[in-house]
């Protein structure tokens, strides 16, 4: 008798134990296989949401059982989801129904133009460049300008973060709230002093980042000589004006490392070197250092300013024709030494 309980109870513990083990990895255990993230579209078929899945997990089983426990199937939302070990089914189902996405990171750099940013972001989120670039030129146009290319002054080159199935509205909804902080009273009162209308001085602050190549060192500098410069009646003769404008002519397909003479006539109002004044717009997406760097302008005589050999990405200011001459020289020399085309 004995001996029957004790076979028993170890049945018992043995199908129990089972049971157990099973609901354990049904609902509470790692059914990550592999960390991953998951892009599951609008209007997903939920096959298509399965199979998206199933390579980052142990048991697709216990999952579909899951997963329409819950009705993922009529409950998803749409986005860009990571899994990570340690999560259960229950975790990742929940995390679908609840849209709980996983932001990407984005870098909006020193774009030459608003389209070519475009096609960068839509590489990391839902919707393709064409919908994107509609839907921004309508934004454009409703706000009395051409195209998107005129909401280039709207945009800042940092990092953000956005969501895989972020609209494009959401996106400059987001700048253009950015570009509203930006410009406080203060700010603002600067612009006025300054004597400089707000696409002036983002044309400026466009021509010190390139030309400082964003190092915040000597903005200040070299936006107070363009200043200069202007005030004078002088042609600015910004070098990255004529690489802007000899690549725009090309679809900006063209890689310029030195300028040389037969570029400095291109037929083009961004060229500073062909026409006085100030560019009618940006020649690349500013950072908030640059914008500032024009407001704040540092007061000096500066008119003229030559890269140094010397520094690498920084320049040697003068206002005496005869200093820059030699500075200028100094540089070819340097540029040909190296055989820079």
């Amino acid at each position: 008798m004995k001996k029957t309980i004790l076979i028993i109870s170890i049945l018992l513990v043995a199908i129990l134990g089972y049971f157990g083990l099973r609901f354990y990895n049904k609902y509470l255990g790692n059914n990550v296989e592999k960390e991953g993230y998951v892009l599951i579209p609008h209007n997903a078929a939920y096959k298509q949401i399965l199979d998206s899945i199933s390579p980052y997990i142990k048991n697709q089983e216990n999952f579909v059982s899951i997963a329409d426990e819950k009705m993922l199937k009529d409950n998803y939302k749409p986005g860009r989801y990571e899994l990570k070990q340690g999560m259960n089914n229950r975790e990742i189902t929940n995390m679908i129904i609840a849209g709980n996405q996983t932001p990407n990171s984005f870098r909006i750099k020193d774009f030459d133009d608003v389209y070519q940013m475009v096609g960068r972001v839509t590489k990391k989120t839902e919707i393709d460049s064409a919908k994107f670039v509609k839907t921004l030129d309508e934004i454009a146009v409703n706000k009395g300008y051409k195209n998107a290319e005129d909401l280039k002054k709207y945009f800042f080159n940092n990092t953000y973060d956005f969501f895989w199935t972020v609209t494009p509205k959401e996106f400059f909804d987001k700048f253009e709230n950015d570009y509203k902080d930006f410009w406080t009273a203060e700010r603002i009162e600067k612009e006025k002093q300054s004597g400089l209308n707000r696409d002036q001085i983002y044309a400026l602050a466009s021509l010190v980042y390139k030309e400082t190549g964003g190092k915040p060192d000597e903005q200040r500098t070299v936006a107070g000589l363009y200043i200069n410069r202007y005030k004078k009646g002088m042609k600015l003769q910004s070098d990255p004006t004529v690489i802007y404008a000899v690549n725009k002519a090309n679809n900006f397909t063209q890689k310029i490392k030195r300028v040389y003479y037969k570029y400095l006539k291109e037929p083009s109002p961004y060229n500073t070197y062909a026409n006085k004044g100030i560019p009618p717009g940006p020649i690349c997406i500013v950072d908030k250092n640059s914008l500032n760097a024009v407001l704040d302008a540092e007061k000096n005589n500066y008119i003229f300013m030559c890269a140094d050999p010397a520094r690498p990405g920084y320049h040697k200011f003068t206002d005496n024709d005869a200093e820059h001459a030699r500075n200028a020289k100094a540089y070819q020399d340097w540029l040909d030494s190296r055989q820079i085309k």
